[in-house]
């Protein structure tokens, strides 16, 4: 069992700046990947980033050069800072543990946390 904790969503100015936290427990957290995912009303969750247990990373080509995916094993936690930001990022975003599969898809992730709150105004 994992428990995902996510927070530093927020009210924000487009072309501002938030940093998100995903604080971990339950499982090696060294050894699961971790993605990040957003959801807007009325939408599907999308990939937004993903980062491996090695450090390598990924991006969904909205966000790609603005965002920025990292991790720190030893406090357990995902980070996810976010530069430029447009008032269509507004929208949940969510911390999951990837189980099997593509990681650009939801449905692969098994683990999720409760989601923050970010509002890009215009």
């Amino acid at each position: 069992q994992v428990q995902l904790v996510e927070s530093g969503g927020g009210l924000v100015q487009a072309g501002g700046s938030l940093r998100l936290s995903c604080a971990a427990s339950g499982r090696t957290f060294s050894r699961q990947i971790m993605g990040w995912f957003r959801q807007a009303p009325g939408k599907e969750r999308e990939f937004v980033a993903t980062i491996m247990w090695s450090g390598h990373t990924d991006y969904a080509d909205s966000v790609k050069d603005r965002f920025t995916i990292s991790r720190d094993n030893i406090k357990s936690t995902a980070y996810l800072q976010m530069n430029s930001l447009k008032p269509e990022g507004t929208a949940v975003y969510y911390c999951g543990v990837h189980r099997s599969g593509s990681y650009y898809f939801a449905r692969n992730y098994n683990y999720w946390g409760q989601g923050t709150q970010v509002t890009v105004s215009s």
